[in-house]
C-alpha cells in the first residue's frame, strides 16, 4: 500500500494530460514508479491508480464508478450488494430478499435486473426439492455423485436409495427399482387442459399423467404468459390403463375430426409436446368422451 501512496518524482508530459482529459479524467500525479499515474474521475471525483500504458492505449476504468454501478444493479435486481468475492474477481456477494447470502457473476445480476432470467436461491431451492420428494414418498439425500446438475439422490419409503432426475421427481414419471412402484402401476389420470397462447391460439390438450397439476405447472409450459386451466381429470387405476384409454381416444378423434389437430409448428415455442393438441372447438367433444370414460 505504501508504494501506491508514494509519489514518483518524474515529469508529466502535456500529451498525457490531454489523453486523460479526453477519457474523462484529470491526471493528478505520477505514483509508485515510472509506469503508474493517479487519475481523478470527472464523473464521481474519486481517485484511481492506472498504468500509463492503459491510459495511452485503452479506456481507464474508475473503480468507484464501477462499485456504484454494481450497487445500483444489485438494487434493481432486488438484492443487496455486500462485497466482492475474495477468491474470484468476477463474483460479487449479495443478500437475497429471503435473507440468504448468494455469490453471483456481475453479468448474471445484470441479466436478472434486465428481466432476462430469474434469481434462484440455492438454500430455498433445496428446501423446495425436499418437499417435492416428500410429497411422493421419497427423501432428498443429496446432489448427484456423477455431477449431473439435473439429477439428485433420493431414498424411497422402502429404504432403497436411487438416482433420479429432478424433472421426473416433479412429474412422478419414474419408479423405484427396488419395490417396483412407478407410473405404470401407480394410480393415474386422463386429463383435458384448456390453453390460450400469447399468439392468440386457443387449444385443448388431451393427455394422461400421474399428477395432472404437476404436468401443467412443471412440464407443459415452456414460456410465461400462457393462460391455462385444467378442465377435467378422470382417475384411472394404473398408468398403463390411463395410457391405453388415452391412445384409444386419440385414435378416435383423429378419425372423426382430423382437421382439428393443431400442427406442431403453431405451438412448438410454447408447449413441451409435439402432439395431443386440438383446436378449442373440440373442448365439449373431448369432455364428453372423458365423462363417458368416467361412467364406465
Amino acid at each position: 500500500m505504501d508504494g501506491w501512496s508514494r509519489t514518483y518524482a518524474g515529469p508529466i508530459k502535456t500529451e498525457w494530460n490531454a489523453i486523460a482529459q479526453s477519457k474523462g479524467f484529470d491526471l493528478i500525479r505520477r505514483v509508485r514508479d515510472k509506469f503508474h499515474v493517479v487519475l481523478r474521475c470527472h464523473t464521481c471525483g474519486a481517485m484511481t491508480a492506472q498504468k500509463l500504458f492503459t491510459l495511452r492505449t485503452a479506456q481507464p476504468a474508475c473503480a468507484s464508478c464501477r462499485h456504484h454501478a454494481i450497487q445500483a444493479m444489485a438494487q434493481k435486481a432486488g438484492l443487496e450488494f455486500q462485497g466482492y468475492d475474495p477468491e474470484d474477481h468476477k463474483l460479487g456477494v449479495y443478500r437475497a430478499p429471503c435473507g440468504h447470502t448468494l455469490r453471483r457473476q456481475f453479468g448474471q445480476i445484470e441479466r436478472i435486473a434486465g428481466g432476462h432470467c430469474k434469481l434462484r436461491c440455492e438454500t430455498c431451492h433445496s428446501g423446495k426439492e425436499a418437499e417435492e420428494a416428500a410429497d411422493r414418498g421419497w427423501q432428498l439425500m443429496g446432489s448427484d455423485p456423477e455431477g449431473n446438475p439435473n439429477y439428485r439422490i433420493y431414498q424411497h419409503g422402502c429404504g432403497h436409495t436411487q438416482r433420479v432426475a429432478r424433472a421426473n421427481m416433479q412429474s412422478g414419471r419414474f419408479q423405484c427399482t427396488a419395490c417396483g412402484e412407478g407410473w405404470a402401476t401407480a394410480p393415474s389420470h386422463i386429463y383435458a387442459i384448456r390453453l390460450e397462447l400469447p399468439t392468440g391460439l386457443r387449444v385443448v390438450k388431451l393427455g394422461f399423467s400421474r399428477d395432472p397439476e404437476s404436468r401443467l405447472h412443471n412440464q407443459l409450459l415452456l414460456q410465461s404468459g400462457i393462460q391455462a386451466e385444467l378442465l377435467r381429470t378422470v382417475p384411472q387405476p394404473t398408468g398403463h390403463a390411463a395410457l391405453c384409454q388415452e391412445k384409444a381416444l386419440h385414435r378416435a378423434l383423429k378419425t372423426s375430426h382430423p382437421d382439428a389437430i393443431i400442427p406442431h409448428e403453431h405451438f412448438r415455442d410454447w408447449l413441451s409436446v409435439k402432439t395431443e393438441i386440438y383446436g378449442i372447438e373440440m373442448t365439449p367433444i373431448i369432455l364428453k368422451h372423458l365423462d363417458d370414460i368416467r361412467k364406465k
